[in-house]
């Protein structure tokens, strides 16, 4: 599999049909290839990967549509193009198409890193497959992002704990949270008149987020 990354579906097409076609003339002549893009009607993509899923088509070129969905347990050799582009859950996710079988099973990841990020998420990739560690490199490296915004990384939303490392002080906060709210719903005491004004602030950019289309 060879999937292809780049800024726009056009791009993505017209980078996969040449990548196939340098293939086909160079170093795979002689070897089926077979084709996957997301301009493709479901009927035509899911009539190749029937091919290539029998072993009529011996190598996919596709675009990352093929990140979920996709089970060809013979599927043993899967090489990422401009890997350095992709999030570290989505290279997770491509890497998870193949090794769905009994045979041994390698993932190519090539690019051209420029950026400090950008390498660590491939020396992740390189020493784990287990989803809840690359999942946290993933949080460590790009932020939680906002929980009430459209922001997807960056941000701190608490300015005091870290939500990895103080978990467990961050589920008491949780548990006395619920308890002052049995006891007082509406947060009308006095002393609690700080609190009441602080989530008034909160909910209000709330609002913000849920017009986001």
């Amino acid at each position: 599999m060879y999937p292809l990354v780049s800024e726009s579906e056009q791009l993505d097409l017209k980078a996969a049909t040449a990548t196939l076609e340098e293939l086909r003339v160079g170093a795979l002549a002689g070897v089926e290839l077979g084709l996957v893009h997301g301009q493709m009607k479901t009927e035509e993509r899911d009539r190749v990967m029937k091919k290539f899923r029998s072993g009529e088509v011996q190598v996919l070129v596709a675009t990352s549509v093929i990140e979920v969905g996709v089970d060809v347990p013979n599927a043993t050799v899967m090489l990422v193009e401009n890997a350095e582009h992709f999030g570290l859950a989505q290279l997770h996710q491509l890497r998870g198409r193949i090794g769905r079988g009994s045979h041994k099973s390698f993932c190519i990841l090539q690019g051209h890193p420029n950026t400090k990020d950008a390498w660590r998420r491939l020396r992740v990739l390189e020493k784990t497959t287990d989803g809840f560690k690359i999942a946290e490199e993933d949080f460590l490296i790009r932020g939680m992002g906002n929980l009430f915004g459209r922001e997807q990384s960056g941000g701190v939303v608490f300015k005091v704990a870290d939500p990895l490392r103080d978990t467990r002080l961050l589920e008491e906060a949780r548990r006395e949270a619920f308890l002052l709210i049995e006891s007082d719903p509406r947060l009308r005491k006095p002393e609690h008149a700080p609190i009441r004004i602080a989530a008034r602030e909160l909910y209000q950019a709330a609002s913000a987020f849920v017009k986001v289309g």
